[in-house]
Order: structure tokens, then sequence, then C-alpha cells
């Protein structure tokens, strides 16, 4: 009897094997390149939003703030709708407009606008502090909306969180006697409630087009009316009078803050967890405070660094609280990654 010849079966088995192996492989670099990539977005979000706090103190030094704002949504809200109107992009109709005009006002006229104020009476790392807070009024409002059933985490974290901003604000009881700074407390405050009611409706919408043309849209609208709202209330100074420092600290946040952070925010949620892109607003107070430090020799007290690391303890609770939530929960455990 012939022996088989096993060498045909050998080298067949082994080319058919190869395939599969080389496949595998290159979805394999492909997957790690695209979450360095994610990785690397995130490390831009976290670090140039912290410092777009200290741009918008820099630009109120020399103009007013509502100005400001107007001009840098406008500025930056116009790259993005000029682009995707180049590319055959079609404008929203009819009801679509509907949650543009409502995430316009709550994202970028009060928030954006209202925390763009604050900074010209607070400094500018006790501001990131404050923004950095608005899940804790997410547990406020689901609340008062009648969600009773908070898990424990959630609970702890908003008494942690309110804690650490009386440990804050402990030194600054002082402070509060001045008309200023209350004022840009209120201002601050305010900004992060309508940033928390932004994130509640931007979860019960579907936006059916592309989201990086709805908020070049949001960002258009918003400069517009910030920039009617500056001129009427006499809140304004002419273009020519506007200081080098407060044009060079529009363009940052034209382009790092309005432009690039939100293209790589965005391309880190599609790729990473949404818990692991979350921790992008733990680090911005961070930056926030530590840059002010150094740039503006703004206070940086042990008050401020102990009430600050429990401040965001809590905020953490929070968010790992409405994750781990129940059924009833589960469209509470995805706001944080709202920003739509």
């Amino acid at each position: 009897m012939n022996k088989p010849d096993l060498r045909p079966v050998f080298f067949m088995k082994d080319e058919s094997s190869k395939k599969p192996i080389r496949r595998r492989n290159l979805q394999s670099l492909r997957g790690q390149s695209t979450r360095t990539k994610a990785l690397m977005a995130l490390a831009l979000v976290s670090f140039f939003w912290g410092t777009t706090w200290l741009a918008s103190k820099a630009g109120v030094r020399g103009m007013p703030a509502l100005q400001m704002a107007g001009i840098r949504q406008l500025a930056g809200g116009l790259i993005y709708v000029v682009y995707f109107l180049s590319k055959g992009r079609a404008l929203p109709r009819g009801k679509q407009w509907g949650p543009i005009l409502i995430l316009s006002f709550l994202n970028f006229i009060c928030s954006n606008g209202l925390s763009t104020w604050g900074v010209k009476y607070i400094s500018s790392g006790l501001g990131a502090i404050i923004g950095a807070v608005f899940p804790l009024w997410l547990v406020v409002i689901a609340w008062l909306g009648g969600q009773s059933r908070l898990s424990p985490k959630a609970v702890i974290g908003f008494v942690l969180g309110f804690l650490g901003i009386c440990i804050i604000f402990y030194e600054h009881l002082g402070d509060f006697w001045e008309e200023d700074f209350r004022f840009g407390i209120i201002l601050s405050i305010t900004a992060t409630i309508t940033w928390a009611f932004a994130t509640l409706y931007t979860k019960k919408q579907a936006l059916a087009f592309n989201p990086y043309f709805s908020i070049g849209l949001q960002m258009v609208i918003s400069g517009i009316v910030l920039t009617i709202i500056a001129g009427a209330t006499g809140n304004s100074v002419p273009l020519r009078a506007i200081p080098a420092i407060s044009w060079w600290s529009i363009s940052y946040l034209v382009l790092f803050g309005s432009v690039l952070s939100f293209i790589a925010y965005l391309y880190a949620l599609q790729h990473l967890p949404t818990g692991q892109v979350s921790i992008y607003a733990y680090i911005n107070p961070v930056v926030a405070v530590l840059l002010g430090a150094a740039i503006y020799q703004e206070k940086l007290t042990l008050y401020i660094a102990v009430g600050g690391a429990v401040t965001l303890l809590g905020v953490y609770l929070v968010n790992e609280g409405f994750r781990s939530g129940g059924r009833d929960k589960k469209k509470l455990s995805e706001l944080d990654s709202s920003v739509l």
C-alpha cells in the first residue's frame, strides 16, 4: 500500500491558517491604533478644556464677558457650519430646529455665557471646580422629578460633593460680603444648573443629523443671541477697542476649546467607554487650578486642595451611582457623556 502523500495536506492547512491569523493581527493592530488615538484625544480634551478657564479669564479682563462669549461661539460655530454646508449637508427642517434652539439656549447661551461671565469675578480655578459639580444637580433634579430610589453611592457622592464645596468656601466666607464675588459665584452655579438640564434634555432627544453640525448650529445661534444681548445692554465695546490679549484668548478658545476639543471629545466618546471618557471632568479642574496658580498667582491653599479633592470624589461617586443603578436609572447612567 502506498503511503499517503502528506505534503499537500500539510501545506494546505498551513496556507489556509495564515490568512485568518493575518486578518486577526490586522484587526488587532487597527483596534490598538484606534484606541491609542482615542486615548490621545481624551488627553487633549482633559488638558485643553482645563486651559479654557484661564483663556476666558484673560479675555474678560479686556472686554465684556458676554460679548467675548458671543464672538467665540459665533466664530467657532461658523467653522462647523461652513464646512458641512460646503459638503452638501442640508440644514434642519421644521421640528428638527426645536432641540437645537433649546440646547443652544441651555448649553451655550446660559451655561457657557454665564460661566464666562462668572470668571470675571472669581478665580479660574474656582470656576472650574464649580463647573465640575454639575452631576450633583442631576441628583437634585432626579429627586425633584420623583426619582426617589437613588443608589447609596449617589447619595454619598452628593453629600461629599456638598461637603467639598463647603471646605473650599470656608476661607472665602469673608469674600461673600463682596458683591462682585457673590455675583460671580451665582453666575457660575447657575451655569452648572443649566448644563445639567441640557444634559437631561439631550438624552431625551435623538438628533437626526450629524452631531458636529448640530454643535455648529447651536454655537452660531448662541453667538448671535449673546452678541445682540451684549449690545442691547451696553455690555460691548467697538471691535477696534478690544485689546490684543482678548483677541488671542478668543482665538485660543475658538480653535482649542470650540473646535479641536469638541472633535477630540466626540472621537473619544465613539471609541472608548463612557465611564473612561468622563475622567476629563475630574482632570479639567486640576489643570485649571494648577495653571491658575502658576500663571495668575491665584491662591492654591490647603482648603482648595482638600475641598477640590473631596468634591471630585463626590462627583465620581454620583456618576458611579447612576451607572450602577437599575433599569429606572439607565437613562441617568449616561448623562455625564452628554455634550451635544
